[in-house]
């Protein structure tokens, strides 16, 4: 089985960050996590590296209720970066969120992989990385 290079977790709760990270560490399947607490400084930093594949995350988990700059609006400016490299990015959504709207919303964006709800179980984890 193959790693992940790198996988940001975009959410700006310190408890699920903290809890994710120890399960995704527990896994061996990742070797680099960033973190961004909103989604502006994490399409801020896509922005920056959009040019070097190797500073791209393979996977983002990505909450939708943050402040600054919520998954929505993260996942409407991300549909307009212009690289073929932003292609090869799989975004899931990670919310505690369990409206049928939201869930639906998520599933019709071709940018958005899955949504999970809350909290990110290891066997969930190991799931998602055998899919890739």
């Amino acid at each position: 089985m193959r790693k992940i290079e790198l996988l940001a977790l975009v959410d700006d709760d310190d408890t699920f960050v903290y809890i994710t990270k120890k399960i995704i560490e527990k896994t061996n399947y990742v070797k680099e996590i960033r973190v961004f607490g909103n989604g502006l400084e994490a399409l801020n930093y896509l922005k920056e590296n959009l040019n070097s594949e190797y500073q791209l995350p393979e996977v983002i988990f990505l909450d939708l209720s943050m402040p600054i700059m919520d998954g929505w609006q993260f996942l409407d400016e991300f549909s307009h970066l212009k690289n073929k490299r932003k292609d090869k990015i799989i975004i899931y959504i990670c919310s505690s969120s369990i409206s049928p709207h939201d869930i639906i919303k998520a599933k019709k964006m071709s940018s958005v992989s899955d949504f999970i709800i809350k909290p990110v179980t290891k066997d969930k984890f190991s799931e998602i990385v055998l899919s890739l």
